[in-house]
């Protein structure tokens, strides 16, 4: 493992902190008038995502965190695992639903996503940015309500649900933005 010290720090870079993962976001080298230099940041846990500030001397130094983003294949659910493929070993990996969160909330069984690890615990699980889907559960649009951009609710194929323009019917497929959960198009 490589030791960084915190003069060296840069944005993006991935450290061992207090036996957690940082992502530093931002630094700054401070040189008061009266005393020692120190490096003020701002950091990211990336397994729980929250953010923090501290202040280091320049000398001091941490572990450098490696972290492994694969694109690993979403086979299926099986109560509270779900089961990834690595697409180019085949080796396949189950993930406690806690971990998992609500990252596959629009994500089908064959698709692929991006699986974070740190010393081969996953911490993160990232969806495609879009996904086609079919709506399997819509109300039926009314004739004339042209409401400029009026929405109804409309459940997916995985369960979840996305508000839709009126004009979209049972058994279409459309396009999602699985950062927001947001109609894209039809397909």
């Amino acid at each position: 493992m490589a030791t960084k010290s915190a003069g060296d720090f840069r944005n993006g870079m991935t450290l061992e902190i207090e036996g957690n993962v940082y992502q530093v976001l931002e630094f700054m080298h401070v040189k008061p008038g009266k005393g020692a230099a120190f490096v003020r940041t701002k950091l990211k846990n990336i397994i729980n995502g929250g953010v923090v500030e501290k202040t280091f001397r320049p000398t001091e130094t941490f572990e450098e965190a490696y972290i492994e983003r694969k694109t690993m294949q979403y086979l299926y659910n099986d109560g509270d695992l779900y089961y990834f493929m690595d697409n180019e070993t085949y080796d396949q990996i189950a993930v406690n639903s806690d971990d998992v969160g609500d990252a596959l909330k629009f994500v089908k069984e064959n698709e692929n996503v991006t699986v974070s690890s740190y010393q081969g615990k996953v911490f993160a699980i990232e969806p495609p940015f879009t996904v086609e889907l079919v709506v399997t559960e819509t109300e039926p649009g009314f004739k004339g309500n042209t409401a400029q951009g009026a929405t109804k609710p409309a459940i997916v194929e995985t369960g979840a649900q996305v508000a839709v323009p009126l004009f979209v019917e049972q058994g279409e497929k459309i396009k999602i933005d699985t950062r927001t959960g947001e109609y894209l198009s039809r397909v």
